[in-house]
């Protein structure tokens, strides 16, 4: 039995962007052992974080571009080998600006070639699977507190955090420059191709970057994007050392991110299959009001069974809503733009991603805790869910890419 090509794209998307996302976010396991090794402020290592953010958004627009003008496989093949190269120059640093710069914009800029351009490519190969498709590839992406992690905790616990750098560095290279050649554009559907039965048209046919980006749909799109990722950032990222601060080892601590983690698995095979069923936005509506709740459920939060239990719904949550806006973006927008615009709205969703880390970490700077940051996150995650229901309606006149699921 011949196998879809685009289910291979679809794994080596999942791949790519586990190991990708899970080194960007094994971060937070190294923040307590590097500032205690070298002195540096949780502040200053956090921020490193927030650069991560900012430059994977901003890489995330130019890389996209060049997906929509050269293809997808020359972006995530660079991607690769930047991944590698800046872990490998931050386990070098000597000074904190150092490893700021190699950790925050070196790796910040790899990750930014692999997470908009799979996703957005994956969009392509699908009509009547694509919610649960790109929910796949974000699944991967999921996996990475499971994988990564775990693993950069183990490295942690024998060697330094130099060479426990180092090693995650090495690992990148080996898993995703392979991994990488895996990867390719969907076939190109023929101008006067008929629609396929059932599926949803995207966009104007004749539509530019420019008019997409002015669009109402691009507004409110980008607006849900970045106040989800402002809510949910902060509270992924301190999670660790707010369990640390409650008195838990850092074992268990890590393990309740593997737990978000795991759940962000199932939220996303979840949401996909709901994506489906009931339509994208409905399904994100649902999810950013779970996800608001749970980020201030982490305020009362105390014992390991309790942060278990929240962290198992916050990832549910979280996890699902995220490849949801690839998914309703490719509604919205025709195929030979996505790279773009995707990597637009990752842009504007990584702005509120930066947040999260550098707050969190000037929060407990200054008052000693994280109380705060759950609020906050609270009140801009049901903001999130308020914007999202302002979104206008999905054109549906024009052909869609009839290709098959």
């Amino acid at each position: 039995m011949k196998v879809y090509y685009g289910w291979v794209v679809v794994a080596a998307g999942a791949l790519m962007g586990c190991v990708a996302i899970g080194t960007v976010f094994s971060l937070a396991v190294f923040l307590q052992p590097i500032s205690d090794a070298t002195g540096w402020s949780r502040t200053g290592i956090s921020t490193a974080m927030t650069l991560d953010f900012l430059a994977m958004g901003v890489a995330a627009f130019g890389w996209g571009a060049v997906m929509d003008r050269y293809g997808p496989r020359i972006v995530v093949l660079a991607g690769a080998v930047l991944l590698g190269l800046g872990v490998a120059l931050a386990s070098r640093a000597s000074s904190l600006l150092e490893f700021q710069l190699a950790y925050g914009i070196v790796v910040g800029v790899a990750a930014g070639a692999v997470f908009a351009p799979t996703i957005a490519t994956v969009t392509g190969w699908f009509e009547k699977h694509r919610s649960l498709a790109v929910s796949l590839v974000s699944a991967g992406m999921g996996v990475a507190p499971l994988t990564i992690s775990p693993f950069a905790a183990w490295l942690i616990s024998s060697y330094d955090w130099r060479t426990a750098q180092i090693t995650i560095a090495v690992l990148a290279w080996v898993l995703m420059i392979p991994t990488a050649f895996l990867v390719r554009s969907a076939p190109t559907a023929p101008a006067n191709a008929a629609p396929a039965p059932g599926a949803v048209a995207p966009g104007e046919p004749g539509m530019t970057v420019g008019q997409a980006l002015r669009s109402p749909q691009f507004v409110v799109l980008a607006a849900t994007f970045f106040c989800c990722c402002a809510a949910h950032s902060g509270p992924i990222f301190h999670t660790v050392s707010y369990a640390m601060a409650c008195g838990l080892s850092t074992m268990a601590a890590v393990t309740i991110y593997s737990v978000e983690g795991l759940a962000g698995l199932g939220g996303r095979l979840l949401f996909g299959v709901a994506g489906d069923k009931f339509g994208a936005r409905q399904a994100l509506v649902v999810g950013l009001m779970i996800q608001a709740i749970m980020a201030g459920a982490y305020y009362f939060t105390r014992q390991l069974g309790e942060f278990y239990a929240v962290a198992a719904i916050f990832g549910l949550a979280y996890g699902g809503v995220m490849p949801l806006y690839a998914v309703i973006a490719r509604e919205y927008f025709p195929m030979r733009i996505m790279g773009t615009v995707f990597g637009a709205a990752t842009m504007v969703s990584a702005l509120g991603m930066a947040l999260g880390p550098a707050v969190g970490g000037w929060i407990f700077d200054v008052t000693g805790g994280y109380g705060f940051l759950y609020i906050g996150s609270l009140g801009i995650g049901i903001g999130a869910a308020a914007i999202a229901l302002v979104f206008p309606p999905i054109p549906s006149r024009h052909p869609a890419q009839p290709q098959p699921a």
